[in-house]
């Protein structure tokens, strides 16, 4: 096994691929030494003496300058080392010529999904209850709390048993000798095709500017057309900003044959809580009926939207886990299918080969202006994108944001990027796109359902539960020792691909495979098993 690594060939530093001891010897590209410290994994040591202002480069493109003098085999660190990365222009494109990998091994293989009128095909068959007002959170819960309880949807109550095991003891000094120690197994749902109703609340709707108002009912209408959505049932005060009729607007503007079904109820028409919510549960349970009429059919692998996520990253992000999804999208891409790749505060440093491999000018452009203005935005506020790494990141050896995004930007493969979308655009053509929204982990997600990713795949290296309620979201670990730590929230382990056991493409390939089983229902991600549906709209404006 390898126990360092260099990337690119003009790469300043090596990468440790496990604990190296002081002394250990270095042979790399004609350069020769022993470390004068120990290094620990996923950490970069240089390869030759630096001094204040030189370059560091690494994945081949510029990722930071030293502000200390930094001697041969030592370590970069915050300390030593600063943000820096390449300017970038449309001016300067250069297109990008593109070899796609040999897929004939997935030729005529297909998945099963749920065929929506529209073309598009889901992975799963959700019925949506959602708040067009935070007003109504209280009301969305108490939906929930009665379909999920009596419909089989509810997680398994492990820790109302645990607590009130313990309040036993404590009234009663009752042994301990039943108290779980595991989580009790997941009910079997009454609608045998209806994989989840889903129950999103937020903090929008009013009090805020027109703009994000404007937002969520954007947002909103971009998960009605989610092919993963059956219908939905809308709650509404009656006097909040956000109006069902912007709803309306911002669906049709989307798809002018969307024929799906709408359930409206708002509270200030109806007067009495019990008299809307005893309505909306009398539809909604109708609405379902015909919803678990719908069964799963065969699809190509082209109907698949895949989004590229990464989330709690470490050294080894862009080496195993990331470079496998980029390889997996290549795939899908060569396919016919669909790929996403957002967090453009993590593509800092990368823009211009982005901006290269934009199949035209004019989706250069729109790549360049919303990185632009996304950039200013964080400055403005002083957040610019150097502040993005964070302690765990910095602390497994990401030490700068371009470090971070170069090899973020792995996830991404090597195809075109068909086109570039801005927070709630729907992609509409196969191919990779780029989309515009946070690095933070449950606003890229939600951020990324509303682009139409019917699955997301979530590498990670230091381990994180995120989920979404209409997509799917798999974590896929860096590194064996995570998958091993974190078995309930990790999906898949790239940690073979750092032993030298599997290359790349090997890992991509069982990667893929697993996503046709998940893509067809066969199994669940762990962020489903546990019921984790995280869901936050990205908020530009200030509370009024």
């Amino acid at each position: 096994m390898k126990t360092y690594l260099k990337l690119e060939p003009t790469d300043t530093v090596l990468v440790a691929l496990q604990d190296l001891p002081a002394g250990t010897p270095i042979v790399s590209n004609g350069h020769s030494f022993t470390l004068p410290r120990s290094i620990p994994a996923k950490h970069k040591f240089v390869l030759h003496d630096l001094t204040p202002g030189d370059p560091v480069t690494m994945y081949g493109v510029l990722v930071g300058k030293a502000t200390q003098p930094i001697g041969q085999g030592e370590q970069i660190t915050t300390f030593n080392l600063r943000h820096e990365a390449e300017p970038y222009s449309t001016d300067r494109r250069k297109p990008q010529p593109w070899l796609p990998p040999d897929v004939l091994r997935w030729q005529g293989r297909s998945f099963m999904g749920y065929h929506r009128s529209d073309g598009r095909v889901g992975t799963a068959n959700y019925w949506l209850v959602l708040p067009l007002v935070f007003c109504e959170n209280r009301n969305i819960q108490k939906l929930k709390d009665a379909f999920e309880r009596e419909l089989g949807y509810a997680q398994p109550d492990t820790y109302q048993q645990q607590v009130r095991a313990w309040r036993l003891q404590y009234e009663t000094g009752a042994s301990m000798a039943n108290l779980p120690d595991a989580p009790a197994p997941a009910p079997k749902p009454y609608f045998a095709n209806v994989d989840g109703i889903k129950f999103l609340t937020h903090e929008m709707g009013c009090g805020g500017t027109n703009q994000d108002s404007a937002l969520l009912a954007a947002l909103f209408a971009a998960y009605a057309n989610h092919p993963n959505v059956a219908g939905l049932t809308v709650l509404s005060l009656g006097c909040q900003k956000t109006q069902y009729d912007d709803l309306l607007t911002e669906i049709q503007k989307r798809n002018p044959a969307f024929d799906k079904p709408i359930l409206f109820f708002e509270q200030q028409q109806y007067g009495t809580e019990f008299a809307m919510l005893s309505d909306a549960i009398g539809q909604t349970f109708a609405a379902l009926t015909e919803t678990n009429k719908l069964t799963r059919q065969p699809a190509p692998l082209s109907k698949l939207v895949v989004g590229l996520k990464c989330g709690g990253s470490d050294g080894f992000s862009g080496i195993s886990a990331n470079p496998a999804l980029g390889y997996l999208s290549d795939v899908l891409v060569a396919l016919g299918g669909t790929t996403l790749l957002a967090e453009f505060p993590e593509l800092c440093g990368v823009e211009q080969n982005l901006i290269d491999r934009c199949v035209s000018e004019e989706k250069a452009r729109k790549f360049e202006t919303l990185m632009r203005e996304y950039a200013a935005k964080a400055e403005a506020v002083g957040a610019g994108f150097d502040m993005n790494p964070s302690v765990g990141n910095i602390k497994d050896g990401l030490i700068t944001d371009a470090i971070k995004s170069a090899g973020a930007a792995k996830k991404g493969g090597t195809a075109p990027i068909v086109d570039v979308l801005n927070y709630t655009e729907i992609a509409t053509q196969p191919g990779l796109h780029l989309v515009c929204t946070p690095g933070n982990d449950v606003l890229a997600t939600t951020g990324k359902a509303a682009a139409g990713a019917t699955i997301i795949l979530f590498t990670t290296g230091l381990g994180t539960p995120t989920g979404n309620p209409i997509c799917p979201v798999a974590k896929v670990a860096t590194n064996t020792a995570l998958a091993q730590k974190m078995p309930d929230i990790i999906d898949f382990d790239c940690g073979p691909i750092v032993r030298g056991e599997q290359t790349i493409g090997q890992s991509g390939d069982a990667l893929l495979e697993y996503v046709i089983r998940l893509a067809s229902g066969e199994v669940q991600t762990k962020a489903q098993q546990l019921g984790q549906d995280d869901f936050i709209p990205w908020q530009f404006g200030v509370s009024l």
